[in-house]
Parts: structure tokens; C-alpha cells; sequence
């Protein structure tokens, strides 16, 4: 695997040429319709290229109890100010529930007790987030796969956006709110999980309370904090920015695999 081009080398590589059309002045260039269609496809062909050398099943690295790092940044928002969140805060989030629907067979709501009386997975795994650091965290929680068993995806089902409770950045037309999105492939991966609990404590607010995505062969961008709703599309275009997240809708790639 040594000899391989990594996700991260191949995210440097592209941050490293963004920069060199930048300083050309290409601003133009980057920003013309044309040019970003031929960057998806080139991130679509990442994808497919790096799936079929690793496999859509190959687990992420898991360490052991000694590797936990004894410090962990939180990444993106440390406390939703909106006051739905706050409210259920206050309640130590007995009134929680996480939504699921879209094109589902059986819509449901789970409250936090129904999800802990659920089989769990605990995982030792590394956070690498985009802007260089990373860290090693325990992580308790269900497997999204077998939540979607329980509520049944339609066959058109493609994508599984998850919808959170941190407004990131205030915006006149509500697309601040943050959000992300997996294909079905990462949701059905085993360590793909709804995390309610780190390093054998439930979650604190910093980490995404009461529940947080862990889809652990992405970078950190794509673990969505602080769950509220849960959907499953057949398209990503009509939401918010159209390009399946927040950090996506402003310029980073959907496909974050490491």
C-alpha cells in the first residue's frame, strides 16, 4: 500500500495545483462551468480508482485502548446556538429524536435510549481532518447499515444525507446549516456508524451530542456533528448548494476517502 498514490497525497497535489492557477492568475479558469465538470468527473474517477484498489469493504485502521490520543480537538462547531438545540440540551436531550426518511419504506423516529438498547459497534480509529492534524478516539454506536434494514430503502435510494443542528454560518437563504452525505457503499460499510458515545463516555457537546456520523475511510469534514435527521435520496442536486455538503457546497471535494 506504501507504493500507492494515497487520497492524502492526491488532495495535496490538487490543493498544491488550485494554488499554482491561483497565483497564474486562473481564478476565471477554475470558477468557469466547463472546467469545474471536468474536476468532478476527475474526482469521480478518484473514487472509482481508489474503491477498486482498496476494495469497498476494507477496514480503516483499528488501534488499540494505549493509542487513544489523550487529546482530541473538536472539529467544526463546538455548540449549536440554535435554540432547538439548546433546548434539548437542557433537557440532557431525553426528547431527542433522530428522523429518518426520505425514500425509506418505513419512516421512523429513534429516540437515544432506542438507539442504545440497539446491537452496538465500538471502534478505535484515527480522525485525520483536512487541515493536517489528527487524533485516535474510541467510538460506540449502530451501525448505520442495520438502521437502514430497519426502515427499508426504496430502490431508487442512492445517498444518505444526514442533517444536523449546527447553523455554521448564517446566510440569507437559510444554506448555512450544516449537512453531508454518503453513497450507499460507505453507508453499508461495517465501521460506518451513528456514534453516541467516545472513549467510553457519551458524547460531549464539542463532539457532536447526542449523536454524530463516524464513516471512518473519509476525512473529517464528512463526520457530520449533532444528528437530527436523517434521509435517503436518489439525487444530491436539489439540496441546498447541490453538492451533497457544506464544505463541498464551498469548493471541497464530496469523495474525502483516506
Amino acid at each position: 500500500m506504501s507504493r500507492l498514490i494515497t487520497r492524502r497525497r492526491f488532495l495535496i497535489g490538487s490543493t498544491l495545483s488550485a494554488s499554482a492557477l491561483g497565483l497564474s492568475g486562473c481564478d476565471a479558469l477554475v470558477e468557469n462551468p466547463k472546467v469545474q465538470s471536468v474536476l468532478k468527473i476527475a474526482e469521480g474517477l478518484t473514487m472509482r480508482t481508489q474503491r477498486l484498489l482498496i476494495g469497498d469493504d476494507t477496514l480503516a485502521r483499528e488501534f488499540t485502548m494505549a493509542d487513544i490520543s489523550p487529546t482530541f480537538r473538536a472539529n467544526g462547531t463546538s455548540m449549536p446556538d440554535g435554540a432547538q438545540y439548546q433546548e434539548l440540551l437542557g433537557r440532557k436531550f431525553q426528547t431527542w429524536q433522530l428522523q429518518v426518511g426520505g425514500l425509506v419504506e418505513r419512516p421512523a423516529a429513534f429516540s437515544l435510549a432506542a438507539l442504545k438498547a440497539m446491537p452496538s459497534k465500538t471502534q478505535i480509529t484515527r480522525h485525520d481532518c483536512v487541515e493536517g492534524w489528527s487524533a485516535i478516539g474510541q467510538w460506540t454506536g449502530v451501525p448505520l447499515g442495520a438502521l437502514l434494514h430497519q426502515v427499508g430503502l426504496k430502490p431508487e435510494a442512492r445517498y444518505i444525507v444526514f442533517h444536523c443542528a449546527d447553523e455554521y454560518e448564517k446566510t440569507l437563504d437559510n444554506s448555512g446549516w450544516y449537512y453531508e452525505s454518503i453513497d450507499l457503499v460507505d453507508a453499508f460499510h461495517p465501521q460506518t456508524i451513528l456514534a453516541y458515545a467516545m472513549n467510553g463516555r457519551d458524547l460531549e457537546v464539542p463532539h457532536g451530542a447526542p449523536l454524530r456520523l463516524r464513516v471512518e475511510r473519509q476525512l473529517g469534514y464528512k463526520q457530520a456533528k449533532y444528528l437530527m435527521r436523517i434521509e435517503a435520496l436518489a439525487d444530491l442536486s436539489g439540496l441546498y448548494g447541490g453538492n451533497g455538503g457544506f464544505w463541498e457546497d464551498r469548493g471541497y471535494e464530496w469523495y474525502a476517502g483516506i
